[in-house]
This record gives structure tokens, sequence and C-alpha cells, in this order.
């Protein structure tokens, strides 16, 4: 099963530190991370930096995977596409990427799965640019599906869906790490959302490395009054999980 960790990792732009020394212990697969921290905390940043799209000191140490270049799979917060393309074209192409440009039916069944998977079937055939960015995120999510990476970063996938999608999509992701083994780190806001779908948690802020760890053990009212700057406390609901219940600023 693959596993990644990150050692002294650091990134900047310009003569402008984003962070630095950010090391964590091993993210393994099978299982769902959440990257959370305040805004311009640099989980972006972060996030490029684990897919190699930016250099910078340190390192990402990848265990369990055979061709690292096509082992990570980023998923930025943009999910702006070639708007000429069909939705259905866009998942293909990015299904071919980096191989071969024959389509077997095998491409294409896999394609079909996973559009359905995603509740999307019914827009295959429409423009890009003719659907609302919910639907183009669920698409950006279908694309970076059907090139079966072993680690998938994604940066905030849920921020255009509605309240439904948001619990479908991270429930779907749940799942997916859990019965395939791939290792999926997703930048969040929502803490209670990360409370529920989330196994463990990367928190980052001012340019450096806060803790990692279980979800449920690094999430405190502490933790929250420190990084967050508001009076909250964590209580079980109804159902036995876990809920932020915020009282005011700190």
């Amino acid at each position: 099963m693959v596993s990644l960790r990150l050692e002294a990792l650091g990134a900047r732009y310009g003569r402008t530190d984003v962070f630095s020394g950010i090391s964590t212990r091993p993210i393994e697969g099978g299982r769902l991370t959440a990257l959370i921290g305040p805004n311009a905390a640099g989980k972006s940043t972060l996030l490029k930096r684990i897919a190699g799209l930016l250099k910078g000191e340190g390192a990402v140490h990848v265990s369990g995977a055979d061709v690292l270049e096509r082992s990570i799979c980023y998923m930025p917060q943009d999910t702006g596409g070639n708007a000429v393309l069909t939705v259905y074209e866009s998942v293909l192409l990015a299904a071919k990427q980096g191989g071969s440009w024959t389509v077997s039916e095998d491409n294409l069944v896999e394609i079909d799965q996973t559009l359905a998977s995603l509740g999307i079937t019914d827009l295959a055939f429409r423009d890009l640019g003719a659907i609302s960015g919910g639907q183009r995120q669920l698409v950006a999510i279908a694309q970076a599906l059907v090139r079966k990476p072993k680690i998938l970063l994604m940066d905030e996938p849920t921020s255009a869906l509605d309240l439904f999608r948001q619990i479908e999509v991270l429930h779907y992701m749940h799942e997916l790490a859990r019965k395939t083994g791939i290792a999926v780190i997703i930048a969040l806001h929502d803490l209670n959302h990360v409370m529920r779908y989330c196994d463990q948690t990367i928190i980052v802020a001012g340019g450096r490395l806060v803790t990692d760890g279980p979800t449920a053990e690094i999430i405190t009212a502490d933790m929250l009054r420190d990084v967050y700057r508001v009076k909250a406390r964590v209580e079980t609901c109804t159902q036995g999980r876990p809920m932020i219940v915020v009282d005011g600023t700190a």
C-alpha cells in the first residue's frame, strides 16, 4: 500500500517564504487525510509542492508506488477547462494523459462508471462551458479519478458544491480510499466535515506545521482557539459523531 512522508518541506514565491520545515508522520494509503488551517496558511502551496509543481527545500518520500511521476495526481481549486470539449471528452483526455492515445472498450466502460459514481452521467455530452461551477468541480474529480493515482491531492474540491453534493463527494472519497488503498489528501475549510469523514488531519498555520495525527485527537478546543481564534468545543451529537460548537471569538 502506498505511503508518503514529508521531510523538512519548504516553498517560496520569489523571496517570500510560504512555509518551511514541514515534516509529517507517514501518510498512509487507505485513508482520507484532511489538510486544514486558516486562510493564507499555505495549504494550496503545500499541495503543489507535494505534487512537484513547485520547487523548494526538503523532500517528499513515497513508498509503495512504482512510477512516482504518475503516482501523484493534483486537483487544483480552479477547475476551469477547455469549454470547447464535452464533459465526456475532457474525462477521456485525462484518462489518456501520459499514455497511449488508443481508446479501448475498457477505457469507455471506466469513464461511464466514473461519471455514474459521481452522479453526472447526464452531463456527459454537454460542453464544459455550458455547465455550472459546481458541476465542473465534479467533472474535475472525475478527471482525477480516471488517471488512477496512488496519491490524490485535492484542493477544496467541495467549495462550489451544495451541502448534499459535499456530503456525497466526501463519503465517496472516504470509501474510495478505504477500498482501493490510495492516499487522499484533501484541503477543506469545514471542520465538521473533516471530523466526520477524515481519518487523519494535517494542520498548518503561519508557515509551519502545527500538528498532524488522528483527526479525533488533534481537533480540540485548544487548537480551535490557538489556530482559528475562536472559542469552541467539540461535542458528540445524537448519532455519536463529533461536532464543533462555536461560542464566539477568542
